[in-house]
């Protein structure tokens, strides 16, 4: 039951949590708003208003009595309650009207109908509060006559529960306009922080944050500060690194091929050299691999000019773009996409004959399709041609001549970018692998 209910208030609530704050602030203002205005409602202004009805009904019921019991001083009566009261009564022999002018949902209404049915009784009375901006036209069966009365507002119902509620209301108002400018800037550091997290993770560089807030928020954003630094020394250091080994290690080798070139058993010579362009390859994929998080700063890219000049690199009919009508513009890092996509286009016209480029544009999400005609990898090796160093016995293996890395590269590439990669099968019943990427 519980659990039910859990899941029911987290489905209702706002995702954000500057509205959750809101909630917590405002409900209980208007709640207590609510509780007074009825137990006002109920024991007091009710009350007022049956007494000010009651007082009403029985001067007319006087007026009645007086009239059936002595008619020739009535206009005096009723030019004495005119002059003192502000009351206008007035007798005419017309048809008793049949219909209600009564309001159904008017409280004034219920009320006064309640006390004219006790002192007259039924069909013997009509009103209508709605004619008349400030009076109440009320009608009494006396004999064969009917007895007119106009009857000012103020002496059928008491207008002060407008005023109450006009000054309970007000400061309520005030009191959450207050909290609302409150909770806005007490939430603006958090949203800054989120959105500075959320630059980090995508592999953009931070340098412009400045905590900001309450203590909390500001100890949290200086720790994410320090460590958004640590981390970017750290990738630069690898990287650093990397380039000189990656250098250290190209020099020999080049050596070693100029002294194969030199060799006059071919044969050897040319087995040699095979296995030095692997070494070179796999180092290739060593340093694309650490590089991934990098340097490279993010710029707006132009999805559908970006993937044209992918496919015009390749100088080849077998890559298909499908280009749309679509103007998709993302922050990326154009180096990094531009390898992980070539890394798959190139692994597709490997095992396969041709390769297809598709986008799709979704809510803030932009799909990027490539399909081939390869032999495909099987469902339950879809998982771990993501891990580093994994190769697929099979035929198909995204990184054959290396040591498996390609896809592995990829998919650091695209979580850097905060989207996601899935594989599955294509239409040319080889490798599907489609990428979302946020804009």
């Amino acid at each position: 039951m519980f659990s039910g209910l859990n899941k029911l208030i987290k489905y209702f609530l706002p995702k954000r949590l500057f509205y959750r704050a809101l909630i917590i602030v405002a409900a209980p203002t208007i709640l207590l708003q609510i509780i007074v205005t009825v137990v006002f409602y109920d024991s007091i202004w009710i009350k007022a208003n049956k007494n000010i009805t009651r007082s009403l009904v029985a001067q007319l019921k006087a007026i009645d009595e007086v009239y059936q019991n002595d008619k020739k001083n009535l206009d005096f009566f009723t030019d004495s309650y005119k002059n003192n009261f502000n009351f206008e009564i007035g007798i005419n022999q017309e048809i008793f009207p049949t219909s209600s002018g009564e309001r159904r949902f008017s409280p004034m209404d219920r009320s006064l109908r309640r006390e004219l049915k006790s002192v007259f009784g039924n069909n013997n009375y009509w009103f209508n509060t709605s004619k008349f901006k400030n009076a109440v036209e009320i009608k009494i069966r006396s004999g064969n006559d009917v007895l007119e009365f106009l009857v000012p507002k103020d002496m059928v119902s008491t207008s002060s529960v407008r005023l109450f509620v006009l000054w309970t209301t007000l400061p309520s108002l005030v009191l959450i306009i207050i909290a609302l400018m409150f909770l806005k800037n007490q939430t603006k550091p958090l949203v800054k922080l989120a959105k500075a997290a959320e630059r980090f993770g995508k592999g953009d560089y931070v340098n412009d944050f400045r905590a900001s807030g309450s203590q909390e928020i500001r100890k949290a954003a200086f720790e994410f500060d320090r460590m958004a630094k640590r981390i970017n020394r750290h990738l630069n250091q690898r990287a650093e690194m990397l380039s000189g080994i990656s250098h250290d290690l190209r020099t020999p080798l080049t050596r070693l091929k100029l002294q194969l070139a030199m060799l006059k058993q071919k044969e050897v010579s040319d087995n040699m050299s095979k296995d030095i362009d692997e070494m070179e390859k796999m180092l290739n994929d060593y340093l694309q691999f650490a590089k991934t998080q990098a340097t490279e700063s993010t710029i707006t890219i132009n999805l559908n000019k970006f993937l044209k000049s992918i496919k015009n690199n390749f100088k080849s009919d077998n890559v298909i773009f499908n280009e749309n009508k679509l103007d998709i513009e993302l922050k990326g890092r154009p180096t990094a996409l531009k390898r992980s996509f070539e890394n798959i286009i190139q692994n597709g016209l490997t095992y396969g004959n041709k390769v297809s480029v598709e986008t799709q544009k979704g809510n803030n999400r932009v799909l990027v399709i490539f399909e081939d005609d390869g032999p495909g990898i099987p469902e339950d090796q879809y998982k771990n041609v993501f891990k580093p160093f994994f190769r697929l016995d099979k035929s198909r293996s995204l990184n054959q001549s290396g040591v498996g890395l390609g896809l592995a590269i990829v998919e650091d590439v695209i979580n850097s970018h905060g989207g996601n990669i899935q594989l599955g099968k294509s239409q040319y019943k080889g490798l599907q692998i489609k990428i979302s990427l946020p804009f």
